[in-house]
C-alpha cells in the first residue's frame, strides 16, 4: 500500500483535523479563559490558519524523512510527529494569544501548554485514525484496470 498523499489529500487530512479541533477547543477555552467566545474563536481560528498551513508543509516533510530513513510508521514514529509538530506552532501561538487575548506571555504560555497537553493526544489519535480510515478506503477501491 502506498503512503503517498496528493496536496489535495493533505488540505482534507488538515482541514478536517482543524475544524474537530475547532469544535471541541472554542467553548471549552472560552469558558476556562472565562472570555467571549467570539474572542476565543478568532484566536482559535487564527492559530488553526497557522496550524493549517504548518499541517500541510510539516507532513509532507516528515513523511520524506521516514522515506529517507526508511522508517514505516510506528508508535514511536507518530510521537515523533506529534511532538514536533506541537513544538513547532509554540514558537508562533504563545505571542499571538497573547496579544489577542491581551494577557502576558507567561499567561499565554500556560495557556498553550494547555492545550498542547490537549492536543499531543488528539494529534497522535487523529493521524492515526485518519491512516487507518484511509487504509480502509484504498483497500475497497478496485485497481487501475481490473473490473
Amino acid at each position: 500500500m502506498s503512503t503517498t498523499k496528493s496536496l489535495t489529500e493533505r488540505v482534507f487530512q488538515a482541514v478536517g483535523f482543524e475544524l474537530l479541533a475547532f469544535a471541541l477547543c472554542t467553548p471549552l477555552l472560552a469558558w476556562i479563559m472565562d472570555k467571549p467566545f467570539v474572542d476565543m474563536g478568532v484566536a482559535t481560528i487564527a492559530i488553526g490558519l497557522i496550524a493549517l498551513a504548518w499541517n500541510v508543509v510539516f507532513n509532507g516533510l516528515f513523511d520524506r524523512l521516514l522515506k529517507r530513513l526508511a522508517l514505516a510508521p510506528s508508535g514511536w514514529t507518530r510521537v515523533a510527529h506529534a511532538l514536533l509538530f506541537e513544538g513547532g506552532l509554540v514558537a508562533v501561538s504563545v505571542p499571538l494569544i497573547a496579544w489577542w487575548l491581551q494577557v502576558s506571555l507567561m499567561q499565554a504560555l500556560i495557556l498553550d501548554i494547555g492545550v498542547l497537553l490537549f492536543f499531543l493526544p488528539y494529534t497522535y489519535v487523529y493521524h492515526w485514525g485518519y491512516d487507518l480510515v484511509r487504509e480502509r478506503l484504498m483497500l475497497r477501491r478496485p485497481l487501475n484496470g481490473a473490473s
